[in-house]
Order: C-alpha cells, then sequence, then structure tokens
C-alpha cells in the first residue's frame, strides 16, 4: 500500500479500526488463482503476537480448500467519502484544489489457519452474534434456536483465521491540507449529517503524525 508519511496510521489507530469494523476482504493467492471474499469478521486482539481476525466461510466455498500462496491478506475499511473542492478555504484563495476522496483502510497479512472443529465455530458463531445482537433492544441468541438446527447450520461452515504478521494501514482525512482546508472539509460533512466523517477529519488532524503542506 503506498501511506505517504502524513497519513500513516499508528498502533492505536490500527487497533481502534480493527477491532471497531464488522466486515473484510478475505484475498488469498491459490494456485487457481487469487480468490476473495466479503466475510463478517472478529478481531482478537490476544491471539498470537499481533491478534487475529476470526471468521467463518460456507463449507462450499472453495476457498479454505485452496492452499495458500505465501501470506494471506485481508482488507479492512473505516470510514470513507468523497471531499468537494468547494469545502476548502483554499478555493476562494487561488481556486489551485481538486476533488479527492477521504478514507480509512488496512491491509492486514498473515497465516490463515482453517478450524473444522464445531465447538471453536460454535464459540465464533455465538461471539459474532452477541457483538451484533448487543445493539438490539431484545438480543437474539444461538439458544433461541432448536439444537439440531444449530447443529446443521454449523456443519454448513468452515471457520478461518487470519493469525495477523503485519499490517499496513492508512489514514487519509485531509491531513495534507491547512488547518482552515481542513475545517471546512469537516465542517461541510457535518453539514451533510457526516458525523463519523466529520469526526475522523478533526481527530486525524489533532494527531501526531498530521501536518499541513
Amino acid at each position: 500500500m503506498y501511506v505517504p508519511a502524513h497519513f500513516s496510521a499508528g498502533d492505536a489507530e490500527i487497533r481502534e479500526l480493527l477491532t471497531s469494523r464488522d466486515t473484510a476482504d478475505l484475498i488469498t493467492s491459490t494456485p487457481r488463482g487469487l480468490l476473495a471474499t466479503y466475510l463478517p469478521v472478529l478481531f482478537d486482539p490476544e491471539a498470537g503476537e499481533h491478534g487475529a481476525l476470526l471468521a467463518h466461510l460456507a463449507r462450499n466455498n472453495d476457498q479454505w480448500r485452496q492452499p495458500v500462496l505465501g501470506e494471506a491478506l485481508a482488507i479492512v475499511r473505516g470510514p470513507d467519502a468523497y471531499v468537494t473542492p468547494s469545502w476548502y478555504a483554499a478555493k476562494a484563495e487561488h481556486g489551485r484544489v481538486v476533488p479527492t476522496w477521504n478514507y480509512v483502510t488496512a491491509h492486514v497479512y498473515g497465516e490463515l489457519v482453517v478450524h473444522d472443529d464445531p465447538a471453536w465455530l460454535a464459540g465464533l458463531v455465538r461471539r459474532l452474534t452477541e457483538r451484533h445482537e448487543a445493539r438490539r433492544e431484545t438480543p437474539w441468541a444461538v439458544e433461541d434456536a432448536p439444537d439440531a438446527f444449530v447443529s446443521g447450520q454449523l456443519r454448513a461452515i468452515v471457520g478461518v483465521e487470519l493469525v495477523v504478521t503485519r499490517v499496513e494501514a492508512k489514514v487519509k482525512m485531509s491531513q495534507n491540507r491547512s488547518e482552515a482546508d481542513r475545517a471546512g472539509v469537516a465542517g461541510g460533512y457535518a453539514a451533510l449529517g457526516d458525523t463519523a466523517m466529520a469526526d475522523a477529519v478533526r481527530t486525524a488532524g489533532r494527531a501526531p503524525g498530521a501536518r499541513a503542506r
């Protein structure tokens, strides 16, 4: 990944991104070529030296059966949105501005481990369910479904664990713009009701690596 110094992410930002996001693209290089699957994921910071991304694939998805050539890759995406030049203070000053895109992303590399153990799968499914159902007023639990039905569903999936070896992450939130331009971008997002992007721009502008140019 191309990461200019002013867009580089620190360890705390990487951990926050991996912990907060719910999905990733799992990409593997195999004898059949590149294979990719979009998956719900769960980051376990205590697994291995750098943590692990946990997920499951449909058993009929051939990606888990294929030998991985080298490292596996998961692409995790944070908030992203278009930036109009009209938000920049510089537009009124000299007009030398162009559109761009702000985004947060991480390329997570590691060893892919396949889990075909019903107990491991059941534990993962419960953890994923509890994570997402916790947001609901009346959470659904795995135990709400008949045991035989749940067992059948578990037989239809295979667990995968990406044991992280390294992460390349980028936080591109207008840190290369002046303070006035960043304020304009944050205000523009806020006016659109996109508070996540507005907050991300303000936070990145306060980060140690942020600088104008």
